[in-house]
Formats: C-alpha cells, structure tokens, sequence
C-alpha cells in the first residue's frame, strides 16, 4: 500500500496529514473553515485517496495561512506515498460538469511544479464569509509546489461561486486519480528519472 503521513508546525499552522494512494477515498478532514472541508471531501473523495487531515490555524487573521499550508502538507504526503513513482500512470485529466458550472484540469506527475489556473468567481466571498474564493488559486499553488507538480485548472464557464469551486476540486479530484494509478513497472519518462 502507498501510504504516508506528513507534518507541519508554525506559529501560523498545526496541520497533520497521512494519505492512502490505494484507497477508496474515504475521507476524515477537520479544518476551520467548513468550506474548505468540503472541497477537502471532494478531492479525497473523487480522487479515491484515502485522507485524513487535521488542520488549524490562525483563524484570527484568515484563511490564508491554513489554506496554504495544508495544500503544501498534503502534496508532500501524496509526493511521499508516490515513491519514486515508478509504475504511475504519471498523466490524468477530467472534463467535468457541476451543473452549470464545467472545468478542465490536466496532471503531470513529472517532478516539475508549475500552475496554470484560469478561474474567475462572481463573488469573492461565501455567504457565510468564512472563506475568500481567491485562496483556492493558492492553495493549487502550494499544492503543486509540494507535489512536484504541473497543473492545469481552466474553467471554461460557470455562474455560481459553490458550483465552480466544486467543480475545480473535483476536476483535480478526478485527474489525480489518473495520473497516481499503477499501470506498468518502469518509470514513465524518457528520461529515466523523475
């Protein structure tokens, strides 16, 4: 089984992460912010990773620091469980629809961090106003960078904030799920390392 678990802690964060490559997506996320753990569930779920976070932070100030750091603490969790990612399918992708709203991402699991994000939000806020939809760019950001990376995100449309977000994270879900599967021995690069 490709498990690992990855820690961090600042004066900023507390977040603690263990992840199963081969699981069935099972989810168990505490966050502050109920948004965030909702698309948390959704990539988990979507992906068929197992993952159990816990995350607190400096709700004081915002969402910000939690946000990002989780992101980098589970791309490192994912990034260790990979291995040497021998074997992995390395490339995922997923056109998804979340009724009006429809996204686009594609993976590459080749070592190299890099963040295509195209996506607007009607509103910047939720209406509870406990999370600020432009946190989700960085949260990629830091999720990419951690993982080792290249992800592109484009919205093609959508109107409403909820089902855009949703459809990011369950785009990603889908294509990361792909990308993590084995399906020979070698190492997929013509290079013959990642």
């Amino acid at each position: 089984m490709r498990k690992a678990k990855e820690k961090r802690k600042t004066r900023e964060t507390d977040i603690e992460v263990s992840v199963n490559l081969d699981g069935n997506g099972d989810a168990d996320i505490k966050t502050p912010y109920g948004f965030f753990d909702h698309m948390l569930n959704q990539l988990s779920r979507h992906s068929g990773i197992d993952m159990r976070i816990r995350a607190g932070g400096d709700v004081e100030v915002d969402a910000h620091h939690s946000v990002e750091d989780t992101a980098s603490v589970l791309g490192k969790a994912i990034d260790k469980a990979l291995g040497e990612r021998k074997g992995i399918e390395r490339y995922g992708w997923a056109m998804l629809a979340m009724d009006e709203a429809r996204c686009d991402t594609a993976v590459d699991l080749g070592g190299r961090s890099f963040l295509v994000y195209n996506v607007d939000y009607p509103v910047p806020w939720d209406p509870k106003g406990d999370f600020d939809y432009s946190l989700i760019k960085e949260f990629m950001y830091s999720f990419a960078r951690a993982l080792r990376a290249t992800l592109h995100i484009n919205l093609a449309y959508g109107e409403n904030n909820h089902h855009i977000a949703e459809s990011v994270f369950k785009s990603l879900a889908k294509s990361i799920g792909k990308a993590v599967k084995v399906s020979g021995k070698g190492l997929p690069s013509t290079k013959g390392v990642i």
